[in-house]
């Protein structure tokens, strides 16, 4: 199983981003998949999640409005589109895959965002 993180980087306050999670090793179309992200110092924090085939999605209320998690299960994908970034999104944005237990879970390795003038 890997889960590989990219599109991070640096932008203005009210800038966008688009993260990508490119997955292997698993029938990636059979898992729910999350966004997660950790700011220093904080705890990880669910900012996103999408059911197998795309059709629902979930944020957390930080996000709603701003962001917009979408997969594409025949290129193996997941992304978060995000939109008026703020400085208090800063973090490292994870994805994940959902086992059926959380035992089963597998995370990526991370991508940084920073957000500052």
């Amino acid at each position: 199983v890997q889960l590989v993180e990219s599109g991070g980087g640096l932008v203005q306050p009210g800038g966008s981003l688009r993260l990508s999670c490119a997955a292997s090793g698993f029938i990636f179309k059979s898992y729910d998949m999350n966004w997660y992200r950790q700011a220093a110092g904080k705890e990880r924090e669910l900012v996103a999640s999408i059911n197998s085939s795309g059709g629902s999605t979930n944020y957390a209320d930080s996000v709603k409005g701003r962001f917009t998690i979408s997969r594409d299960n025949a290129k193996n994908m997941v992304y978060l589109q995000m939109n008026s970034l703020k400085p208090e999104d800063t973090a490292v944005y994870y994805c994940k895959r959902v086992g059926v237990r959380p035992m089963y879970d597998y995370w990526g390795q991370g991508t940084q965002v920073t957000v500052s003038s």
